[in-house]
């Protein structure tokens, strides 16, 4: 056997050694470094702790409930002057005025048609039996006999249910705040994905939009629309358009280039390259963004019930200030079979397209002309009937399944709380005096500069410098506003909401993300509770546990679950299937396979959960509010309630904003750092 010279082949082991060493070498010291700020958190939490024992009580700022600091007081003055101008201010005269009357007009022309007495009648000019025809006749020519069938049946479960009036207000609201938004948001969304300029200004304005608590821009609105159907569609608006602009733009982008090269082949200008390829390959997904602006927009006219919007969420409102979980339960009932029939209209049209589209089995022009001709007379017919006969104008007043809901919800919540209170108040101790107290006593009980101090300290270690600017920057405005101590106890709040999400998030994500038989399962549920309108989670969450934090806490969750639960599922499906083959053939259990290196690999996709969990639990503080809560959400809600705590209700929407942009940017930071990490390290 002849030997193999070792000598030529030494260097070359030897550099390849050399330059794996330097990574491995830049990895420890970066683990090292990491370790040392892991230890230096740790230290810094330590301290904050045993001074918070020591200073305890001390530069807290409290502020009693009526109680107003000198900013509050010019808020309600500068209001006040608002008030006052109103009808002598240019800017109310000729634009702002002119708003509120198109917008309150309009809503009240679409109730005089299907919900409210008008024009001398008793009753509206399209009764109950006309409009259930129109729904289904619209459902049927644009969806198919399905959902027809269910659109017929949910509208009449809104009389059967005691609410026709109170659905047909909350109907009204909703189309005209999607007509507008539709009118608004889809041309927007063309241009936008047209033009990169305008995507790129058009961008971060809906980021705001969209991440904005809610309730937020309640009080402004109030300033300038007043309370009532003026503010509540504009509210509603801000809500629902940028879904449609987003998804527009999306679908305008995402025409092919080799069909769009095609057609400019052949002469087409841009303007019936838009016209004849764009939109209509583009239908499907703008029809995807109008469904999710009716989504957003019936969930918004529901909690626009704060600024006296019409329908039914002020019977919601009204029965859980009043704590009757029967008729809460009720009317979210209704809202929850309006937002199926919204959602499955709307998905069933934009399936429909895309089936005709990919089949080419489109009826042909005169086919389809019969087939609508046939549903609008038939439609018509009963819109004649409901017009001129009682009978079909108004729901029959013996139908009374309604009371029966109220009564059967009300006895099951005795029932739930008489039979399981050990369990609910067992859980509800573990989290209030396991966490909650432990969190409130000390972010609101420590001084605030080392509140302050603290959290810029760990924001530069976890977040960078820039996030540890914006830290100290929104610490100093929640001082300036005057709510530090309601401020620091929504924070606590939203922390024990955030962790109990991320608990859930991670639990039911990974087992989603291992399982696509889970997912299948789990995935429509978390779909259902994304859609459904929040007002509706507090009603059963009330009835449990009460009007108490922890129902407030509960009602975040179950908010903000669905969201996390479907971004970690998503970070740990994309984690790279050959890792884990390498893992198991090496011999891991499961555990380690999930703890070793699925988590680890999905850590970005897992802090990106936890900021967006943490976003949608800040978007639920005002609804807290109503139940218990307190601090800044409660703020909120008297401000609109009572007079002299305006200008107190303004500064706890701007806290607020303050927290969520804080946290947000904080979050954001992190998740950045996690990604640009090396899942080994």
């Amino acid at each position: 056997m002849t030997a193999v010279p070792t000598t030529p082949t030494t260097p070359t082991t030897t550099a390849a050694t050399a330059g794996a060493a330097a990574p491995g070498g830049a990895g420890r010291a970066g683990g090292r470094r990491r370790l040392r700020g892991r230890y230096l958190a740790v230290l810094i939490l330590a301290a904050w702790v045993l001074l918070s024992v020591v200073l305890k009580g001390r530069d807290t700022l409290a502020l009693g409930g009526a109680e107003l600091t000198p900013l509050h007081t010019g808020l309600n003055e500068g209001m006040d002057a608002i008030d006052a101008g109103r009808n002598s201010n240019p800017l109310f005269l000729y634009f702002i005025n002119y708003i509120r009357l198109f917008l309150d007009e309009s809503v009240t022309f679409v109730q005089a048609l299907i919900s409210q007495p008008s024009f001398g009648r008793p009753v509206p000019v399209v009764g109950w039996l006309g409009v259930t025809g129109v729904a289904t006749a619209v459902a049927l020519l644009y969806g198919n006999r399905k959902v027809a069938a269910l659109t017929a049946a949910g509208f009449t479960a809104f009389g059967l249910l005691g609410l026709w009036e109170e659905s047909m207000d909350t109907l009204a609201l909703t189309l005209t705040a999607v007509v507008l938004s539709l009118a608004v948001g889809i041309p927007l969304g063309i241009w936008a994905g047209l033009s990169d300029r305008v995507n790129r200004l058009v961008t971060p304005v809906l980021d705001v939009m969209q991440t904005m608590p809610t309730f937020v821009y309640l009080a402004p609105l109030t300033l300038f629309f007043l309370i009532g159907p003026a503010s509540a569609t504009v509210a509603t608006m801000v809500y629902a358009t940028p879904p449609v602009i987003r998804i527009t733009a999306h679908g305008i982008r995402e025409i092919p280039v080799n069909t769009l090269e095609a057609s400019t082949s052949l002469g087409s200008t841009p303007a019936q390259a838009l016209r004849k390829v764009r939109l209509p390959l583009a239908k499907r997904t703008i029809i995807v963004g109008a469904n999710q602006t009716i989504m957003a927009a019936l969930s918004m006219a529901t909690i626009a019930a704060l600024i006296d919007a019409p329908g039914l969420g002020k019977t919601v409102l009204k029965a859980l200030q009043t704590l009757d979980v029967g008729t809460a339960f009720n009317a979210g009932l209704a809202i929850v079979i309006m937002a199926i029939v919204l959602d499955r209209v709307t998905s069933a049209a934009g399936r429909r397209v895309e089936a005709e589209r990919r089949t080419g089995r489109a009826k042909g022009p005169r086919a389809r002309r019969i087939e609508a001709g046939l549903v609008l007379a038939a439609a018509a017919v009963l819109v004649y009937l409901s017009h001129v006969y009682v009978w079909a104008a108004k729901f029959p007043g013996e139908a009374r399944l309604g009371s029966y809901v109220k009564q059967g919800a009300g006895a099951a919540s005795e029932w739930v709380q008489d039979t399981l209170v050990t369990y609910t108040d067992a859980l509800k101790n573990l989290v209030t005096y396991g966490l909650l107290n432990p969190f409130q006593s000390l972010l609101a009980g420590s001084p605030w500069w080392l509140v302050a101090l603290v959290v810029v300290a760990l924001a530069l270690l976890l977040a960078g410098r820039r996030a540890a600017i914006i830290a100290g920057v929104s610490l100093v405005l929640l001082v300036l506003l005057g709510l530090w101590h309601d401020s620091m106890v929504t924070l606590a709040t939203t922390l024990v909401a955030t962790l109990i999400v991320m608990v859930l998030g991670i639990v039911a994500g990974v087992w989603m993300g291992r399982s696509g038989r889970v997912d299948q399962v789990l995935r429509p549920v978390l779909d259902a509770g994304q859609t459904m309108p929040a007002f509706v989670y507090l009603v059963p969450i009330l009835g449990l546990f009460g009007a108490t934090r922890f129902t407030a806490i509960i009602a975040a969750v179950a908010f903000a679950a669905p969201v996390s639960i479907k971004l970690v599922a998503e970070a740990v499906r994309g984690v790279s299937p050959t890792a884990v083959e390498a893992a198991t053939a090496g011999g891991s259990s499961t555990w380690q396979l999930i703890s070793k290196v699925q988590l680890p690999m999905a850590r970005a996709g897992i802090t990106l959960a936890a900021s967006q969990g943490l976003i949608y639990v800040l978007s639920m503080v005002v609804i807290g509010g109503l139940v218990g809560a307190g601090a800044l959400g409660y703020d909120v809600v008297a401000g609109f309630s009572q007079y002299p705590l305006r200008g107190k209700g303004l500064a706890a929407g701007l806290a607020i904003v303050v927290l969520g942009i804080m946290l947000d940017r904080i979050m954001r930071a992190a998740a950045q750092r996690a990604a640009a990490r090396p899942a080994s390290q």
